[in-house]
């Protein structure tokens, strides 16, 4: 199970939206994601496009997961102006607490068309299983 932590977001969004501020360089801006369990691992999918792979930075401490990027202007050369700039530019992060029932040790990930995808399994301990039972007749029924 994964759990958000950034319930403010679509508030940063419409607020960045209105003040015309999805250019600036001043503070983190979050990533769209996708989160899915495919048999005993989670997968969470984040859209980077654009982002030079070196300029990824994914950590987890304890069972927070922080994703980091950052995508610069392309260099412009001798006579190019610019006419239209809507992509974003900047430090883009997320953050996602990861419950106590996935392995944060086990993370892996993958960088392809633009989308970091991180793989997390599920805990040995979290996993379902079968217990046995066994008839040692040491509980008998009290008469009625």
């Amino acid at each position: 199970m994964l759990l958000r932590t950034d319930p403010f977001r679509e508030l940063d969004r419409l607020t960045q939206q209105f003040l015309n501020t999805t250019g600036t360089w001043s503070r983190p801006a979050p990533m769209p994601l996708d989160a899915y369990r495919v048999g005993d691992e989670y997968v969470i999918c984040f859209d980077l496009p654009g982002v030079h792979p070196e300029a990824i930075d994914t950590d987890v401490e304890r069972n927070m997961v922080t994703v980091k990027a950052e995508r610069r202007p392309r260099q412009e050369g001798e006579g190019i102006k610019r006419e239209l700039s809507e992509r974003p530019l900047g430090v883009f992060s997320r953050q996602v607490m990861l419950s106590d029932t996935l392995d944060p040790a086990g993370i892996t990930a993958d960088y392809d068309a633009g989308v970091l995808t991180l793989k997390i399994p599920v805990a040995e301990r979290a996993k379902r299983r079968r217990i046995e039972i066994s008839h040692s007749g040491s509980c008998k029924q009290i008469p009625a």
